[in-house]
């Protein structure tokens, strides 16, 4: 199912909101196939991805329809598109490790140990 919505996303969807920049993650499917969550990640700013979302709603039918013959279901499920933040999840924390790199060889260069050298030469009186 997952791969089906993936495909008409990326090749067959006329709406004009809905952008290159979206990525089905994920499908939770209820166990009498009546509903189906299809977790999507939408790059962008908040109106692109709130637009996106607008088109994504209006083409779940047509998506229902679709999905129902290409998987040949007696009931297709129905569709409701989630924002899933794991995607942007994951490229932040990738963003904070990238930058833990390029700061690391700075802060080892810098530090020093703060050590203090023995007096040997200490004599007890």
């Amino acid at each position: 199912m997952r791969e089906e919505i993936a495909t008409f996303l990326a090749n067959d969807v006329k709406d004009p909101r809905i952008l290159g920049l979206v990525t089905v993650t994920g499908v939770d499917i209820t166990r009498d196939l009546r509903h189906a969550r299809v977790f999507v990640s939408v790059l962008g700013s908040e109106s692109q991805r709130s637009a996106t979302f607008e088109g994504l709603d209006n083409v779940a039918t047509h998506l229902r329809g679709r999905v129902g013959r290409a998987l040949r279901l007696r009931v297709a499920p129905e569709i409701k598109f989630v924002n899933d933040e794991s995607v942007a999840h994951a490229a932040h924390i990738e963003q904070l490790l990238a930058q833990v790199r390029q700061d690391l060889p700075a802060a080892e260069g810098s530090d020093t140990p703060d050590t203090k050298p023995q007096d040997e030469d200490r004599s007890d009186g």
